[in-house]
């Protein structure tokens, strides 16, 4: 049986900076679970084109919530040619009955302990609408054809996992839908075995907290010593400069660069997300430990909450400035189904649109309390823009320089995907801003 696996662009006129894919899993994870005998093809839409006519049985296509319209697009198209489609990811998953309406079945949640049953299925003309394990064992082994990443991104950044799950339930956040409340953890020793068998040197663990559980995480870290590798990753702040042991393993195991949530540093915002750190000069202290430690910082921010006002963006880049933080994600709040902040705006009629295109971190889909939705997004833009001025970045390497390569190629990404969006809001279609044209206007013409 040949199976074909897609991961679809948002937009298959445009594709993402190659210096700033997240490099891919699973797709490789699926290709791992798959019997010997099927011959299996991984085609990501973002660096390759999709071939609607390809030689294939079957059809697998993973997507989260922006690039779900193309996901059913492609696979209506499919569909037409004879081709049964299976859909997965966050956005079937959170939505099974909306992607069924494009598909033949639907993958609810991972894929571990039902793709090989799938399969079986449908060589048996009997697959099921639905397929969903709530809790899937991680201890086996799934080899990844690691070389078929190497070649689709910048710096070779290969993607490993080694947890899943998450306790904390955020308002705007739907991993929890996904892998489940309960953090569980796949072997060390897998863990080691992918690393060694990859035969890179870069990886990106993608685990939304690589120390939520501590003991796990400090294990993990002494057997990456040995291995020489840079990795980077994404933790809480709290947890990480709590804990200096974690913090020095964390560092002697190569750890170059940690993303933390930040979200706001406005105190009263931080308080209302059950932040650790409820004061600016705790988080700034912190920012310091981890600097000493040769770790670069990458920061995630998020613009539209309610208690933001039009001063917020000035205040955030201040404060990133000012610490020298190495790089930034702007985002604007995005309600994502699923999420309660998703029910509580619909329940409040302040969706804008439910096109989910629009649902990618960057483009304002709700109508904000403290400010207008033209406000908020070009606010947010703004404060990228200053943020990555060339100024900005000089300033800021002072306190880098302890990885100078990491930090000027991780802010030249940047800098070259702020002219991309500027372009990219003027084709914005006019219905996410019919009320805000005539502000746009008049602060044009000012």
């Amino acid at each position: 049986m040949k199976i074909l696996l897609i991961s679809p662009t948002i937009d298959a006129e445009k594709r993402t900076n190659k210096g700033l894919m997240l490099p891919q899993l699973a797709l490789y994870i699926l290709e791992g679970l798959t019997p010997k005998e099927h011959q299996v093809t991984v085609l990501e839409e973002e660096s390759e084109d999709i071939d609607l006519e390809h030689d294939c049985d079957l059809v697998g296509i993973s997507c989260m919530t922006a690039n779900a319209p193309r996901a059913y697009e492609l696979s209506q198209e499919f569909r037409k040619r004879g081709k049964t489609v299976v859909l997965g990811g966050v956005h079937p998953t959170i939505l099974p009955d909306e992607a069924l309406q494009y598909a033949d079945c639907v993958v609810v949640g991972e894929a571990e302990g039902v793709w090989p049953g799938l399969l079986e299925d449908f060589q048996n003309n009997c697959l099921k609408d639905k397929y969903h394990n709530d809790c899937p064992c991680l201890d086996e082994y799934i080899p990844k054809d690691y070389s078929k990443v190497i070649k689709k991104r910048l710096f070779n950044l290969i993607p490993v996992m080694t947890t899943r799950g998450c306790p904390y339930n955020c308002d705007f956040c739907c991993v929890t839908n996904l892998f489940g409340p309960k953090i569980r953890h796949i072997p060390i020793e897998n863990v080691v075995r992918d690393i060694k068998e990859s035969g890179a040197k870069n990886f990106l663990f993608l685990d939304d907290n690589i120390i939520g559980h501590k003991k796990y995480a400090k294990q993990l870290f002494r057997a990456l010593k040995p291995l020489n590798i840079n990795w980077v990753g994404q933790a809480s702040v709290s947890l990480l400069v709590n804990d200096q042991e974690l913090l020095q393993l964390a560092s002697e195991s190569g750890c170059k660069v940690l993303f933390f949530g930040i979200e706001s540093v406005s105190e009263k915002q931080m308080q209302t997300m059950r932040k650790s750190f409820k004061e600016i000069e705790q988080l700034e202290e912190a920012f310091k430990k981890i600097k000493k430690m040769g770790i670069l910082i990458h920061a995630s921010m998020v613009f539209g909450f309610d208690d933001d006002t039009p001063e917020v963006f000035d205040e955030a880049v201040k404060f990133l400035k000012r610490n020298k933080v190495s790089t930034v994600s702007f985002n604007v709040l995005t309600p994502y189904p699923g999420t309660k902040t998703y029910e509580d705006l619909l329940k409040e009629d302040r969706l804008t649109t439910r096109d989910w295109r629009y649902y990618d971190h960057n483009t304002v889909v709700f109508s904000p309390r403290g400010m207008s939705p033209y406000t908020l997004q070009m606010g947010k833009v703004n404060a990228r823009k200053k943020f990555y001025s060339f100024g900005s970045v000089l300033r800021r390497s002072i306190g880098n320089l302890y990885s100078p390569l990491i930090y000027f190629a991780m802010n030249l990404g940047h800098m070259k995907q702020v002219k991309l969006e500027a372009r990219r809001i003027d084709r914005l279609k006019p219905e996410l801003f019919l009320e805000q044209e005539k502000e746009a206007e008049e602060l044009v013409s000012s």
